[in-house]
């Protein structure tokens, strides 16, 4: 059984993550930190400082935190721990981080944790191929009202399938106020909705003469992201230090 230890562990992701666990076989939560953790959970210690953590033995770490804890990630790793990082809004500092992190432990890094946004990248990218002469395209993704980060990790994984087909890089643009000229023909807009408790959606619309093709995806719940990161943990074990994605799990 794998031992479990889950950073963000008290917000409404890594409470999913825990409930994910307890309905599998392969893992065991030992434990979780969270710069503000509730006093009420039970089965397992909840800390709030990386040094309290360091005598708690765990197999691999799923983070469903903020960028700001990854400072305590990288510590709670211990060098030597797997990690599967399923949090968005990273800068280019942290993502520098990241990457001297694998090159000593196993990480595993995605902005969506869902089987299904896999698939939607992967038709974005055959539709880019095969529209972005002659079609316009842009992204609009939706979050409930608590997200901090805008555009989501998913929208900007979207961007890069968008990117990585085309040959000239997109003139990526995140709302038009301000705009006073017409659309740019290599430009794709990238639109943020912020209200309720919409678990997330995304889709990607291909606006071409007298035609439009919508590519989209709805999380109805937050346990396709806890049983995805669940899986990217397992995947992780036994791996050799690097950075892995969905396409390497997948």
């Amino acid at each position: 059984m794998i031992k479990l230890f889950i950073i963000g562990i008290d917000g409404k992701m890594g409470r999913a993550v825990c409930r994910a666990s307890t309905e599998t076989e392969d893992f065991e939560l030992v434990g979780g930190f969270d710069a503000v953790p509730y006093k009420d959970l039970s089965g397992y210690e909840v800390f709030a400082e990386t040094k309290k953590a360091v005598n708690v033995e765990y197999d691999v770490i799923i983070d469903f935190s903020r960028p700001e804890t990854l400072d305590d990630v990288i510590t709670l790793t211990k060098g030597k721990i797997p990690v599967v990082l399923a949090t968005t809004g990273y800068s280019k500092s942290d993502l520098k981080k990241i990457d001297t992190l694998s090159k000593k432990v196993p990480v595993f890094l995605s902005g969506n944790m869902s089987w299904g946004v896999f698939v939607l990248q992967k038709l974005v990218s055959d539709a880019t191929k095969l529209l972005w002469d002659s079609f316009d395209v842009e992204i609009i993704e939706k979050h409930h009202n608590q997200k901090v980060d805008a555009p989501s990790g998913t929208a900007n994984m979207l961007a890069d399938s968008i990117k990585a087909n085309v040959t000239l890089p997109p003139n990526f643009i995140y709302g038009r106020e301000g705009n006073e000229t017409k659309r740019n023909k290599n430009e794709v807009a990238i639109h943020a909705i912020r209200g309720g408790t919409v678990v997330g959606e995304h889709e990607v619309s291909f606006y071409g003469k007298d035609e439009v093709i919508t590519i989209s995806h709805s999380a109805l719940s937050r346990n396709i992201f806890a049983t995805g990161a669940l899986r990217a943990g397992k995947f992780l074990i036994d791996k050799k230090p690097g950075l892995y994605s969905m396409k390497d799990m997948m």
